[in-house]
């Protein structure tokens, strides 16, 4: 049973942009078939509002504005007039598309803030953060780099980038260094807030199970739900932002205050069409995200608990879109493999509506998606070209040659019929978001209509009986019409111009799909065809991927040896046994356990390894041990490591486990004694 049209609002959004860089094809995997989406439940006949807006808070973006000299707010005008444009040049039409730093998301943000801090969700902790001493400042999010606290890999400040992809809090960080002058930086107390996201642990366990969209947000999301959450810092220090309630000395976290931004950006729609926000977040709606699936965490658990304690209308549903790959290459900015809108795509003359297609019908939604020039080449020039423009060009010329408008004839039942069962088809893949399913029911529709025309033979039957003719170009002018509703969505300026030339002056983006199979009126005038579709010759691939090949070159030689994480971080290199033998290894038995309480993965334990007293080391096997079974425990001790501190706690030494799970290495016989020597 279709679950649109309803008297139910829609509205839908996309994730925010980052106004801190130029748009790529991977910002459209979500943002194009959101718009599908969108068109589709319009020609269903459905209430539906579309919004989006450019994210323009969080320390990458006052980053990037000290390095090019310029205030942030001069570089997100930059971005969003970018974005914005982009967007409407790929016929992406949002009904308001506003930005985070508005006044109206300001006010948003501190009236939900406050209701959260009025309902006891919201306290105050103090925490430590890291500070440079040298520059004398609080190092928030990705102005710390250091060692992830889960896996040991390589991370920034708020999300381990490299390794286990988690979220990091604020102190979490080992051995942190601020990026700005690459000192080493330390731990200093300051007050932050925090939200209660603990506290919602049973409401979510219960909403996802319920909540609508694609498996792989709602399951991603239970996996978290099932573990135990915890509170997140919600307060950061910074100038540029939104000022916390209350502390004006901190602003908020920017994904506190970018979702917000969705009902901000519904409030700037409603005040310039006469409408309700209202009606959407706090009345019975249907509230539709299209995201990156690098975002399900933020907007299935965090955002909906946000929403619940503050009682708005909740998600509806999650739509998270796979991955991208550029040539089966990881999608990857620094290295070369990435593919810019403007400059890669539209500047070379390509059609928007060629990359519409491309990306709805590539793969599913779901999936990993990649973009190869060859491959697009192929899927324009088969598709595009073999199937649906050959369909639409013939019978249109052969209509426009021999009558010069739509003949007298009666619509089979079978063509008719084989319409509206495409519509259904079509409709119940869209509304399930398997936006590929959609487009190939769609150009069934045209394979259709060409064997149609080959069988009927009308460039022969027009010499014998040009009534009977007639009869066989209304059929196949029906089906041009069906097809011409059917893939605006998909197609809108092409299937805008398609309409035009099948004599129709009304507006085909308003025209709705049981339109597609009502009778195409005979006498209506037809204009000259033109092709709809070009062939890509293979001279401009090869230019296309010759520039992204020297991309990709470029991008190397840059990176080199003055990476600097390679050269802080290098790979191991052969050692000769002298060198070996420099390192002491020793057997030791671990006689006390303590948790360090600040740390999810650190312990501090006392290991005997013969000398007069017990070394004290901190070792990252928290999660892979209980303290019960690690006391008396025999391990392996590396002895003369350098001391370090890790989360404040002095270590003096290292046990030996494998990198990937943190399994210890230990004694084959456990009668080993104490500080026994190993090798």
């Amino acid at each position: 049973m279709s679950i649109f049209p309803s008297d139910k609002p829609v509205l839908v959004t996309c994730g925010l942009p980052y106004a801190n860089g130029k748009a790529h094809i991977g910002h459209l995997r979500t943002y194009v078939p959101a718009d599908i989406y969108v068109r589709s439940l319009r020609k269903m006949g459905q209430e539906v509002v579309f919004v989006c807006g450019s994210d323009t808070h969080g320390t990458p973006i006052v980053l990037n504005a000290e390095k090019l000299g310029m205030t942030p707010t001069e570089l997100v005008e930059i971005y969003h007039s970018h974005f914005n444009q982009v967007f409407k040049n790929l016929n992406v039409n949002f009904d308001s598309f506003g930005t985070t730093h508005d006044s109206t998301n300001h006010n948003r943000t501190h009236e939900i803030l406050n209701r959260l801090i009025e309902k006891d969700y919201v306290y105050s902790k103090v925490i430590e953060i890291a500070y440079c001493p040298s520059c004398d400042r609080f190092l928030p999010d990705r102005y710390v780099e250091g060692v992830c606290p889960h896996c040991d890999e390589i991370s920034r400040g708020d999300e381990c980038d490299q390794g286990c992809g988690k979220h990091l809090e604020p102190g979490e960080l080992l051995e942190p260094i601020c990026t700005i002058c690459r000192g080493k930086a330390a731990y200093k107390d300051q007050e932050h807030y925090f939200f209660k996201l603990s506290s919602f642990q049973d409401f979510l366990d219960t909403y996802l199970n319920q909540l609508g969209g694609t498996l792989n947000a709602r399951n991603y999301a239970l996996g978290w739900v099932n573990k135990k959450l915890d509170d997140w810092c919600i307060s950061r220090t910074l100038e540029w932002g939104v000022p916390f309630p209350g502390n004006e000395d901190l602003v908020v976290y920017v994904w506190v205050d970018a979702p917000i931004g969705y009902i901000a950006f519904t409030e700037e729609w409603a005040q310039a069409n006469n409408d309700s926000w209202e009606k959407i977040w706090k009345g019975d709606s249907r509230i539709v995200h299209f995201i990156g699936g690098d975002i399900i965490y933020h907007h299935c658990i965090f955002w909906p608990s946000m929403l619940k304690g503050a009682e708005y209308t909740l998600p509806w549903a999650v739509v998270a879109s796979g991955m991208l790959k550029i040539e089966n290459k990881t999608f990857s900015k620094t290295r070369g493999y990435v593919v810019w809108v403007d400059e890669d795509y539209l500047d070379h003359g390509f059609h928007p509506d060629l990359l519409r297609y491309y990306l709805a019908s590539y793969t599913s939604h779901t999936k990993e998606l990649n973009f190869a020039w060859n491959i697009f080449q192929e899927k324009i020039n088969t598709e595009l070209v073999g199937v649906l423009g050959n369909f639409i060009y013939r019978t249109l010329l052969f209509a426009y040659k021999n009558f010069g408008e739509v003949p007298e004839g009666d619509i089979e039942d079978d063509v008719i019929s084989k319409i509206k069962s495409i519509i259904y088809e079509y409709r119940e893949f869209t509304e399930s978001y398997e936006f590929k399913r959609s487009a190939d029911i769609a150009m069934s529709l045209a394979s259709y209509g060409n064997s149609y025309f080959q069988s009927k033979e009308p460039w022969k039957l027009i010499k014998e009986d040009k009534d009977a003719c007639g009869v066989v170009i209304a059929n196949c002018l029906q089906l041009v019409k069906a097809l011409a509703i059917i893939f605006e969505p998909i197609l809108p300026e092409k299937m805008e111009i398609l309409w035009e030339q099948l004599g129709y002056n009304s507006d085909i983006h308003l025209i709705q799909y049981d339109e597609a199979a009502a009778k195409i009126e005979a006498g209506q005038k037809l204009s000259k065809p033109l092709t709809l579709f070009e062939k890509i010759d293979d001279s401009k691939i090869e230019q296309m991927e010759e520039i992204a090949s020297n991309r990709v070159k470029v991008a190397d030689e840059a990176a080199g040896i003055k990476n600097k994480k390679s050269e802080e971080f290098k790979e191991k290199k052969v050692v000769n046994y002298d060198e070996f033998s420099k390192l002491d290894f020793r057997v030791g038995k671990i006689v006390e356990v303590e948790d360090i309480p600040k740390s999810k993965n650190l312990i501090k334990l006392s290991v005997d390894i013969g000398e007069d007293k017990p070394r004290q080391i901190v070792a990252g096997i928290k999660n892979q041990y209980s303290l019960q079974e690690l006391n008396g425990k025999s391990v392996v001790v590396l002895v003369n490591l350098k001391p370090v501190k890790l989360c404040g706690v002095k270590s003096e030494g290292m046990l030996l486990a494998t990198k990937e799970n943190g399994t210890l290495i230990v004694p084959e016989k456990y009668d080993c004694s104490p500080g026994s020597n190993i090798c």
